[in-house]
């Protein structure tokens, strides 16, 4: 990151280049120079060792910055310390107090993510070409191209008109509209239980059903990689290669475990059979019938047409028996469950098995209400073995075999006070669910549901390519052709 040093003239400069901007679009515009003290930065961080280290590092990049432009830093929050409230993630709950403690002194909430980069310099450009006493909620905008289940199949006649920020690219609250937004939340209670993709519902709540506002799209908020030469412009970016931690964990350390039964033996075991059974030392395939061409094992859980918590325990208890391999990570998954696992190998990198990790991707339920966060199950749930201990050790089980077993999980670990681990790169949907700007700025580890797809093609596009082995130039190809 640039060091940029304090000069007057630097002032000058930066914002005649607004003022002069300005005349050329249609946006009302005072070119004063925000006093950095006005912007809160909230991290959107997450409480695991590692993810605390990336926020950290995040977090004295842009204090870095701000020193070398004045001596008035702005505030800098981690999202995981701000209180013991589960349901901070979903950024809602909290716009209250954030409103109370900086509404005087502040014009400015921008969220980012812990790989977002930022260009101080650049973004305060990009702010002081927007009103501070007026509201605005600003962002990259994403849009669904075909109606999507994540999106509960909102705007199903023309989903592309909706549009939702992209949090890797930083997104903006002007505190105007955080004091509103935070009115609302504290006399109307959010009226929907579940939080699937925060970014799309945070939007909606926004705009909420046509008398709020729009997001304002920001060109200047970019998700283009940091050595981009297309990147001049931007405040944002993103660094080019997902986080390396040392080397990929051993296949010897990862035992997945496959929830199928009798009626997709034939339909959805030989896909995985065909794509990703190859990249595992150690799988098995539970089943409510024992097939040995597979080959099943039956662990007396009759099947469920939903839910499956009694085969999700069963596996966890046989997990820590000495009938399977004495492994350090779990990975539970559908049998239409596409995945990468040299990509998953990578990623577990950067966390410690000897500590509870409970890592995927994470969905709320009543979250404003004090309820729980979750692992949603179809794009694969990874446990480390301390995990998997705690919670059998807690005495946690379900209350039916066909309770939803990511929910009692996700009810058991929040007991216990055992975080869940977010990560983006986990999909519960099929890639045409997701925009696909969204798609090109990641490495996905993993999608789910075989509906309307060819699933082996779907692999092949999405998960087979190792992204280690390829240049930055050719991953940029790839995903240009891809998409």
């Amino acid at each position: 990151m640039t060091d940029f040093f304090f000069i007057p003239s630097l002032w000058s400069f930066v914002f005649a280049l607004c003022c002069h901007e300005s005349h050329r679009s249609h946006i009302s515009v005072l070119c004063v120079p925000p006093d950095l003290r006005e912007i809160v930065f909230v991290i959107q961080s997450q409480s695991n060792s590692f993810h605390v280290r990336q926020a950290e590092k995040r977090r004295a990049d842009l204090l870095k910055q701000a020193h070398g432009l004045t001596e008035k830093p702005p505030v800098v929050l981690l999202l995981h310390t701000l209180s013991d409230n589960e349901g901070d993630w979903s950024i809602l709950p909290l716009l209250p107090s954030l409103s109370q403690t900086f509404g005087k002194n502040s014009s400015w909430i921008v969220f980012l993510e812990e790989e977002t980069n930022v260009r101080m310099v650049p973004l305060l450009q990009v702010l002081a070409k927007f009103h501070k006493n007026r509201e605005w909620f600003l962002g990259k905008p994403l849009h669904d191209e075909e109606s999507t289940i994540i999106h509960h199949y909102a705007f199903a006649e023309n989903p592309s008109v909706f549009k939702y920020p992209d949090f890797a690219a930083a997104w903006a609250l002007s505190m105007p509209l955080v004091a509103r937004l935070a009115n609302k939340v504290r006399d109307e209670p959010l009226k929907s239980d579940f939080t699937i993709d925060l970014k799309h519902e945070i939007a909606l709540y926004i705009w909420d059903n046509g008398k709020g506002l729009h997001l304002t799209a920001v060109p200047e908020l970019c998700t283009d990689p940091e050595d981009s030469p297309d990147v001049q412009h931007c405040a944002t970016t993103l660094s080019k290669d997902p986080p390396l931690c040392g080397e990929s964990v051993n296949k010897e350390d990862i035992f997945v475990a496959v929830k199928t039964c009798r009626k997709f033996h034939s339909e959805r075991v030989p896909v995985i059979k065909k794509t990703w059974e190859k990249d595992a030392l150690f799988l098995e395939y539970y089943s409510d019938h024992t097939e040995p061409s597979i080959p099943t094992i039956n662990l007396g859980v009759p099947n469920t047409e939903r839910g499956h918590c009694g085969k999700t325990f069963a596996i966890l208890r046989r997990f820590l028996s000495s009938a399977v391999p004495d492994t350090k990570w779990l990975v539970i998954v559908d049998d239409d469950t596409l995945i990468s696992l040299p990509r998953l190998r990578v990623l577990l990198s950067c966390y410690d098995p000897s500590v509870p990790v409970c890592l995927g991707e994470r969905y709320g339920y009543g979250l404003s209400q004090g309820g729980y966060s979750y692992i949603t199950g179809g794009g694969g749930m990874v446990f480390s073995r301390e995990a998997v201990v705690r919670l059998l050790n807690s005495g946690c089980k379900c209350y039916s075999n066909d309770a939803p077993d990511d929910m009692v999980l996700g009810m058991c670990l929040n007991a216990l006070g055992l975080p869940i681990t977010h990560s983006p790169l986990f999909h519960q949907a099929r890639p045409e669910d997701y925009a696909k700007e969204l798609l090109a700025h990641q490495v996905p580890i993993s999608f789910h549901k075989h509906w309307n797809i060819d699933p082996v093609a779907v692999f092949n596009k999405w998960l087979r390519q190792d992204w280690r082995s390829e240049t930055s130039g050719e991953r940029d190809e790839w995903s240009k052709t891809e998409l």
